[in-house]
């Protein structure tokens, strides 16, 4: 088991979500808030990588440790991909998970195609220069309307077709085993054991 991990977020529902899913692989996880003055890291990347690795770069040279970036956001085939990566600020400046679902709802209209993906890039970089990418996914639908009081982000639409339900209606324990962050996870914990 490696010892510690700095966790490049301050997304608290993240911190939960891969502290849970990181357990037996380090021995600490480490938020950006443990972290004194952590510099503002601006994801202006073009792709989920991009951004990942922008982030675990810059935080791994500011804390010198083994640090750990994900970028993630939801991709709808009817609307070529979007909100892709500017999924947390679809809205607009001061987004909210609200504001992004109704843009998103606004933006399908009525068509018929609403397959859509939820996209997990994990980056892992040493302070050292070694790297190491997976990416993740989860793939399902875009409700009409939200359901469900769990999760964060785009989870009360995000519809799992196997299980009749939307990613905010099942528990945290499912969700960690089918999102797109577990199946980054995955990888990830694969990729560290070779």
């Amino acid at each position: 088991m490696m010892k510690e991990v700095v966790l490049a977020t301050g997304n608290q529902g993240k911190v939960r979500e891969f502290s849970k899913l990181l357990e037996g692989v380090f021995e600490k996880v480490i938020s950006l808030k443990e972290l004194d003055s952590p510099p503002e890291v601006i994801e202006d990347g073009v792709t989920f990588r991009d951004n990942a690795l922008k982030k675990a770069r810059e935080l791994a040279l500011y804390s010198g440790k083994l640090t750990l970036a994900d970028d993630s956001g939801l991709e709808v085939d009817a609307l070529n991909g979007e909100p892709g990566v500017y999924s947390a600020r679809y809205s607009g400046k001061g987004a909210t998970d609200e504001s992004n679902i109704e843009k998103l709802l606004i933006e399908l209209g009525d068509n018929s195609n609403r397959k859509a993906r939820f996209v997990c890039v994990l980056a892992l970089v040493d302070p050292n220069g070694e790297e190491l990418v997976v990416e993740g996914f989860c793939e399902g639908e875009i409700m009409d309307e939200p359901r469900g009081e769990g999760g964060f982000g785009y989870d009360p639409v995000f519809y799992l077709p196997d299980r009749d339900l939307t990613m905010a209606e099942i528990g945290q324990e499912e969700k960690n085993k089918i999102s797109h962050r577990s199946n980054a996870l995955k990888q990830l914990k694969a990729r560290l054991k070779t």
